[in-house]
């Protein structure tokens, strides 16, 4: 567990860094998204990831590694817009946004922490393929409960499942070196 509690810590660093940059770049423009979008967006990297593990041919460059760390980005936007006043045209300033997504971060590694004590690390042991379709299953259901207008009966909710989702994206990042 120490191994791992390290290993994602420098996968979520990277990720941070990468949020940080954009921000500076773009500003906080992706507060205008809903939720639906960014699952959207989360599908199109997954399903791309997919593509490239089952043909083999990556045209566009960016690599499976670069969409997985744009999966864990997309899932602490969609968490926080989730959180968030339903504002969505409401920018934050940097330091907002670096304190919402740290806020996230922590949040998904608590969880991470409790859920990989209760699996005994599995994910070790997976296939980077396997977590791919997790994520797509993922996604398939948060489209549901969007669907569904955020009601559900006998399951999490979509921000359970985005929390799911970036700790996928952290483990195949993890197993990919």
């Amino acid at each position: 567990m120490e191994n791992t509690i390290s290993e994602y810590t420098k996968v979520m660093n990277v990720c941070r860094e990468i949020f940080k940059k954009k921000n500076e770049d773009y500003g906080t423009s992706w507060r205008i998204l809903r939720p639906s979008s960014l699952t959207d967006q989360i599908f199109i990297k997954a399903q791309r990831i997919r593509t490239i593990q089952e043909t083999g041919e990556n045209k566009v460059g960016e690599s499976p590694n670069d969409a997985f760390m744009a999966i864990v980005n997309y899932c602490i936007m969609a968490i926080i817009q989730l959180k968030e006043k339903r504002d969505f045209n409401a920018s934050l300033s940097s330091d907002e946004a670096i304190s919402k997504y740290d806020a996230c971060a922590k949040e998904a590694f608590d969880l991470m922490k409790k859920k990989n004590h209760d699996y005994g690390e599995a994910w070790v042991d997976m296939r980077v393929s396997s977590i791919t379709d997790l994520i797509l299953t993922k996604i398939l259901r948060i489209k549901q409960i969007e669907d569904n207008k955020g009601k559900t009966i006998a399951s999490e909710g979509s921000e359970g499942n985005y929390f799911d989702m970036l700790n996928y994206a952290v483990f195949a990042l993890i197993l990919s070196k």
